[in-house]
C-alpha cells in the first residue's frame, strides 16, 4: 500500500493537534522522512536530540537549547552542523521556544524542515512516534465490516449476501460504532497488534443491499463512528444446515485462530440461520471475549461444576 511520509504531510495531519508551525527549511516540505528499519540500524526513528544515534526526526525542548546555550562557539557550531548534516529529515522545537538564529539558518541552507510547536517535547516524541509507526507498518486489507462492538474491535466476515452489512446496520442501531466498510485497512502496530482504519474514500460510509450507500455518521451522529481501533475478535458468518448447526462443540462452540501479519486474531464462526438474531449474538461474542481475555472462561467453569457434581453424587 503506498503512503506519504513527506514532512509537508505531517505537518497538515497534526498542525492543529501539535500546534505546529513551520520555523525553517519550508522549501524541504516534500522531504520524506525515511524508515529506519529499510536502512542499516545506525538512526532510530523519533527522539529527543541525540547525535550519537540520530533520530530521523530530532525534537529539541528547553533542557536541549540550555544545553547548545552552555557550548564555547565552536562547539556549538559543530553541533549545529551535525543536525543538519542530512541523517535527520526533521527537526523539531518545542516548549512554545523560539528557534535559535543558527539552527534556523543552517536549516535554510540545508534544506532540512524545521517546525516549532508549543507543545511539550514529551508530547512531540509521543505523538510523532504514532503517527510514523503507523506510517511506516506492515499493512494489509481485508474483506468485511470492521465494527467497535462494547469496546471490542470486530471484523465481520462472510461470504457475499450472507449478511455483513445488515448486521453491521442493525449493531450500529444499536448503539455500537462502524470503523470501517468492506476494506478495512490494518497496520501491525506492535508485535501483538492490528490497528484498524477506514480508507478515507469509504469513511462514514456502509453498502447495504436494496438500500445503497448510508451515510451512518448523517444518519446516527458522530458518535456511531469509530475513526480506529485494535482488531481483537473475527467473527465469521456462515450459511449453514440443520445438520451443520448440530455439528458445533456445544461448550466451547467454533472457534478457532486466524493469524492476519504475523498476529494471532481468535475467530468465531457464527451460524447463519432463519429465526437467528446475529445482532444479540455478535454482542454476546464481544462480552464473552471480553471476559475470556480476563480469565473467565464460562465452559470450563460449566465442566468443572459438572465434575464436581458427579463426584458428590
Amino acid at each position: 500500500m503506498s503512503f506519504d511520509a513527506s514532512v509537508g504531510t505531517l505537518f497538515e495531519n497534526l498542525q492543529s493537534k501539535l500546534d505546529l508551525h513551520w520555523a525553517g527549511g519550508h522549501t524541504g516540505h516534500s522531504r520524506s522522512i525515511k524508515n529506519p528499519d529499510s536502512e542499516a540500524e545506525r538512526t532510530a526513528l523519533v527522539g529527543h536530540l541525540n547525535l550519537i544515534h540520530p533520530n530521523r526526526v530530532q525534537v529539541l525542548g528547553q533542557v536541549e537549547i540550555q544545553y547548545l546555550e552552555r557550548l564555547g562557539d565552536s562547539s556549538r557550531h559543530d553541533l549545529v552542523e551535525q543536525l543538519f548534516d542530512g541523517t535527520s529529515d526533521l527537526v523539531v522545537i518545542g516548549d512554545g521556544l523560539a528557534p535559535p538564529e543558527d539552527i534556523r539558518q543552517r536549516s535554510e541552507a540545508s534544506l532540512t524542515p524545521l517546525l516549532q510547536s508549543s507543545s511539550t517535547t514529551a508530547q512531540l516524541v509521543n505523538y510523532l512516534q504514532y503517527y510514523l509507526t503507523n506510517l511506516f507498518a506492515d499493512k494489509i486489507t481485508l474483506h468485511g465490516v470492521f465494527m467497535e462492538v462494547f469496546s471490542v474491535g470486530m471484523l465481520i466476515i462472510g461470504d457475499p449476501s450472507v449478511g455483513k452489512s445488515e448486521l453491521a446496520l442493525e449493531l450500529v442501531a444499536r448503539g455500537h460504532r462502524l470503523v470501517a466498510d468492506d476494506a478495512p485497512v490494518f497496520a501491525k502496530t506492535s508485535p501483538d497488534t492490528l490497528n484498524g482504519r477506514c480508507p478515507e474514500i469509504l469513511r462514514d460510509f456502509l453498502e447495504v443491499r436494496g438500500l445503497g450507500i448510508l451515510n451512518i455518521r448523517v444518519m446516527f451522529g458522530d458518535s456511531a463512528i469509530k475513526q480506529a481501533r485494535n482488531l481483537r475478535l473475527i467473527l465469521k458468518l456462515v450459511s449453514m444446515s440443520e445438520e451443520q448447526m448440530h455439528s458445533i462443540d456445544r461448550l466451547h462452540g467454533a472457534r478457532s485462530i486466524q493469524t492476519v501479519l504475523g498476529v494471532e486474531i481468535p475467530e468465531i464462526t457464527l451460524p447463519v440461520a432463519p429465526g437467528r438474531n446475529l445482532a444479540v449474538l455478535a454482542e454476546a461474542a464481544a462480552r464473552n471475549h471480553a471476559l475470556l481475555c480476563k480469565g473467565f472462561d464460562a465452559a470450563r467453569l460449566f465442566m468443572d461444576r459438572q465434575a464436581r457434581f458427579m463426584e458428590n453424587s
